[in-house]
């Protein structure tokens, strides 16, 4: 834990409550107490950083809940991030298995947040989802002020997420000031998508080109076939491979027998010869030709040796 970055202290006192506590006019139903990003206990940090030469990497997990009933009956549609059993699906089973391979050699901070619950997906309304997640993101973009705020801003700043955490990467490239985004050595959305309208709306998304640029975004999704492409989390309009660092159809060898290859039309990585059986399909929604579960996973030596060049490539423009 480095408790350092999250001790609230003189000029560095930070007001992290969710300006939504009760937002009725977004949906019905139980809200969740917001986190309070002055305790520890909302943080999963690593500091791999041994000689201090590393990154900064703020990573926001996915989805892992479904709606859920209170005791006296109301519906949510949000994790608690009070509830150690929330908090456990959210550490256990992504945020420490990242950081096992984003935090060696790198500060790695993951904060537990009222992420939107699965339900709001599966409805696949893009209307639904801005509605249920603006409270998500309200609580990511309170995490990383107070991040952002302590943090040794000399070091090269990492922002990366899987899933609706690849949207909360999304909207804090909107979110962050331009001396901010000057900070960044590169921000990775995984599973999710980037669109044209996103990039007209912020001039801090600047697709990658390649494998050492920097304050560039990093996307992509993985499908067996084009046919496959889920708009609503899969409809980007960028894509990178993350083993050759190309955007063309130059094919790529992972693991020794997988190719993976863009399709410089749908915007989406085409995995060949990978059964991806360790991802059974989910209720019918998701791995179902399309392997979204596999996207932090299937790739993770490349993102850990990416991320470390991208930062020495930020370091020398520094």
């Amino acid at each position: 834990m480095i408790a350092a970055i999250l001790t609230i202290c003189g000029a560095c006192i930070i007001t992290c409550c969710s300006s939504n506590d009760n937002p009725s006019e977004q949906t019905t139903g139980y809200i969740p107490k917001a986190p309070d990003y002055s305790d520890p206990t909302m943080w999963i940090t690593e500091d791999g950083d041994v000689d201090g030469t590393g990154a900064d990497v703020f990573y926001v997990v996915s989805t892992w809940e479904d709606d859920w009933t209170t005791a006296d009956g109301k519906v949510c549609h949000y994790a608690d991030v009070w509830n150690p059993e929330h908090r456990a699906h959210m550490a256990d089973l992504e945020m420490k298995k990242v950081a096992a391979y984003m935090s060696p050699g790198n500060r790695f901070f993951a904060p537990f947040y009222r992420h939107t619950t699965i339900q709001a997906f599966m409805t696949n309304s893009e209307d639904t989802v801005y509605q249920r997640t603006r409270l998500s993101m309200d609580d990511v973009r309170n995490a990383f002020d107070l991040f952002q705020a302590q943090r040794d801003q000399s070091r090269p700043l990492i922002i990366a997420g899987f899933s609706q955490g690849g949207l909360a990467v999304v909207e804090l490239l909107k979110h962050i000031d331009d001396e901010t985004c000057g900070q960044l050595a590169a921000a990775y959305v995984l599973g999710y998508k980037v669109t044209e309208q996103d990039m007209r709306e912020c001039s801090h998304i600047r697709p990658a080109e390649g494998e050492t640029d920097t304050g560039v975004t990093i996307c992509y999704n993985t499908v067996k076939d084009v046919k496959y492409v889920l708009p609503l989390i899969s409809g980007s309009d960028i894509c990178i491979n993350p083993v050759n660092w190309r955007t063309d159809a130059t094919p790529a060898t992972l693991h020794d027998t997988i190719t993976i290859t863009v399709s410089p039309e749908y915007h989406v990585l085409v995995a060949t010869n990978y059964s991806a059986s360790e991802y059974p399909p989910f209720r019918g929604f998701l791995n179902v030709g399309d392997i979204h579960s596999c996207e932090p996973w299937l790739y993770s030596e490349c993102l850990a040796k990416n991320i470390a060049v991208r930062a020495r490539e930020w370091k020398k423009k520094h």
